[in-house]
C-alpha cells in the first residue's frame, strides 16, 4: 500500500516528513533491539522478576471495546454470567465412541452430535467415492 501511494505522489513535491511517516514500518512496543555491548546469544546476569501474578486481578476487559466512544466492559463475577458459558470448553465425545453408546440412552445434546458427526463421515465417504470415479 506505501508502494502505491509512493508511486501516486511521484510528481508532487512532498515533504520529507510526510514520506518518513508513511514509507516508516514500525512494530509494536519495543524490546527487538539489543543493549549495547551484549552479544546476541549471551544470557542477562540477572533474572527478572514476573511481573505478573499467577492470578491476574483486574476490573476491565482490556481491548474488547468495539465502539468508537464506548469503554472497556467491566468484569462481573462468576455468578452474573450464564451457565451455559461455562460448559463452551468441555470435551465433546467423538464419533467413534458415541457409535459405541446404545442410540436410546444418549442424552438430547450426545444425541444431536451423533447424528451431525455421523452425517459429516458419510458426506465425507460420498465425497471421496465420487472423486475415485
Amino acid at each position: 500500500m506505501a508502494i502505491t501511494l509512493m508511486k501516486s505522489l511521484r510528481g508532487t513535491a512532498v515533504p520529507k516528513e510526510l514520506v518518513r511517516v508513511v514509507g516508516n514500518r514500525s512494530f509494536a512496543a519495543g524490546g527487538g533491539k539489543a543493549k549495547k555491548g551484549s552479544k546476541g546469544g549471551a544470557a542477562s546476569t540477572a533474572p527478572k522478576a514476573s511481573t505478573l501474578s499467577k492470578e491476574v486481578k483486574s476490573t476491565t476487559v482490556f481491548g474488547a471495546n468495539i465502539l468508537k466512544d464506548g469503554q472497556d466492559p467491566k468484569i462481573l463475577p462468576d455468578s452474573e454470567y450464564p451457565d451455559w458459558l461455562w460448559h463452551l470448553l468441555d470435551k465433546r465425545p467423538a464419533l467413534s465412541e458415541l457409535r459405541r453408546k446404545d442410540l436410546e440412552t444418549l442424552p438430547y445434546e450426545d444425541l444431536k452430535l451423533f447424528v451431525k458427526l455421523d452425517n459429516r463421515a458419510r458426506i465425507k465417504e460420498n465425497n471421496s467415492i465420487k472423486a475415485k470415479n
